[in-house]
């Protein structure tokens, strides 16, 4: 196939699949919309990336190669070496267990494809009537299996688009869902700057546990990374949460928050080391998780998270501590190989 050819396809698969995230959003919002309460799949927020979740929780405008970081933006798969494959593990609270999996493959000069699965394991729990009598033991899954396009639109934009199939089973209650994330890449490789805007998780519930449609998850966030032109240190701020600025979205049982306590919820901050290509060190804050977790009583450590990576030729790998829970810290593990 001729080289402009090629371009013309890879345009016009990046318009197909941006055009069927804008149908699932609107086809979508009508569902959406009858129910105002509570998200429901709320594991979609948690990291797929050790890095990522080392400097605060949810970065989406790091430049990196790590192939795990499209889960949280799709416009990032043009920074990871063609046939690359992540996978990566997780310890939530008490008893639960989450992994991804991920896999990139560079489609002609500009395009780049990637596939995607997240699990989330409940363990076995005990399930009672609403006597309090019990039953027997239940599992409780949930699951996310995704697919995307990142298409560069100029020398230094890209953007990306994913289609997201989710799913969770909880005893006898199913829930099935139909979602999209997109994503946009602005980076600077010689000032070493990116900025990045993402959508995430536009659709919703086509099938509902019970009568009532739940909201998804979903965000509007912004990022930028710039590292220090002196020194081997990066910065990377992340605001999520763009669409919610009420008291009510974030968990104080004490009191209304103020506009200033809202507005420092939603950012996140991180900061990395790097003395040398192949390893860095890593630090963050997350303002809303010290928030609730010191609202929750576990205020020890809160909303602070530190981890460390190396790379070397055509191997990566990512470890990463934080708090989600007041139960348990979380551990997180990457490892990464470009086939």
């Amino acid at each position: 196939m001729p080289e402009n050819d090629k371009r013309m396809f890879s345009r016009h698969i990046f318009l197909k699949l941006s055009t069927l995230a804008m149908i699932l959003l609107t086809c979508s919002g009508a569902v959406s919309a009858q129910e105002e309460g509570t998200s429901v799949f709320n594991f979609l927020s948690l990291p797929s990336s050790a890095h990522s979740m080392a400097l605060g929780g949810t970065s989406v405008s790091m430049p990196d190669d790590d192939a795990s970081l499209f889960f949280f933006n799709p416009a990032l798969m043009a920074n990871v070496e063609d046939r690359t494959l992540n996978l990566g593990f997780l310890t939530y609270m008490q008893g639960c267990k989450m992994g991804n999996v991920s896999f990139v493959k560079a489609a002609g000069k500009r395009g780049t494809w990637a596939l995607g699965a997240k699990f989330l394991g409940y363990g076995s729990m005990q399930e009672t009537t609403v006597e309090g009598i019990s039953v027997g033991q239940f599992r409780a899954l949930d699951m996310l299996l995704t697919g995307g396009y990142t298409y560069m639109l100029g020398e230094r934009w890209a953007g990306g688009v994913t289609t997201e199939f989710i799913y969770s089973k909880y005893a006898s209650y199913t829930s099935i869902a139909l979602a999209a994330s997109l994503g946009l890449n602005y980076y600077n490789q010689e000032n070493d700057f990116s900025f990045s805007l993402v959508a995430s998780h536009l659709g919703g519930q086509v099938k509902a546990f019970a009568d009532t449609h739940e909201r998804l998850p979903y965000d509007l966030s912004v990022g930028f990374t710039k590292r220090l032109a002196e020194a081997p240190i990066r910065f990377t701020v992340t605001m999520t949460d763009l669409t919610r600025w009420s008291s009510d979205y974030f968990y104080n049982p004490e009191h209304d928050e103020k506009f200033g306590k809202i507005l420092l919820n939603h950012f996140q901050l991180g900061v990395d080391i790097i003395p040398s290509s192949f390893f860095h060190l890593s630090a963050g804050f997350n303002f809303r998780r010290a928030s609730e977790m010191k609202s929750a009583g576990s205020s020890h450590g809160s909303g602070l998270s530190f981890g460390a990576g190396v790379h070397v030729k055509r191997f990566r790998i990512d470890l990463a501590y934080s708090k989600y829970h007041v139960s348990t810290p979380g551990l997180m593990f990457n490892a990464q190989v470009r086939l």
